[in-house]
């Protein structure tokens, strides 16, 4: 999962997915992780409104840290899912040009009606963590029955 600085959409959605997926009994199949595409987070805990909303559905995000995306990353996940175009296409980017069908989008494994990003909730209120929830659930849960 990856976002701008790790510490909303992407961390909400790793904890979301390692969550259904140890419902699902998948644990064993699927590694799951974030980063961010910019260093300024770095060793920090997820933003504590993504962190409190996520709680409120079961989603203990408290233990994650925030990373940078890095080589070894294009080598050790299958797939890395980033939750907007820009996002994408900096990860393209970045890529080598082997492994550039593994980068996606979240949001393609959900219905084309909720949009195809997941937009930045920092800078706006309640309302905004909670829509990435919801559409980071649908997302999550459509790419396990997807690819698993």
């Amino acid at each position: 999962m990856v976002c701008t600085g790790n510490i909303c959409r992407s961390p909400t959605a790793e904890g979301v997915l390692q969550r259904l997926a140890e419902q699902g009994g998948l644990a064993h199949r699927v590694q799951v992780d974030s980063a961010g595409l910019s260093a300024y987070h770095v060793g920090e805990a997820p933003d504590r409104r993504s962190q409190a909303h996520a709680l409120k559905r079961g989603y203990d995000l408290s233990k994650q840290r925030a990373r940078q995306v890095c080589a070894a990353d294009f080598e050790e996940f299958d797939v890395l899912l980033a939750m907007d175009r820009g996002q994408l296409d900096e990860l393209k980017r970045q890529c080598p040009p082997d492994r550039q069908a593994r980068i996606r989008l979240l949001m393609d494994y959900a219905s084309p009606d909720m949009g195809r990003e997941v937009p930045d909730p920092y800078y706006g209120g309640a309302a905004g963590f909670e829509d990435v929830l919801d559409r980071v659930e649908v997302a999550c849960k459509g790419f396990l029955e997807r690819e698993f």
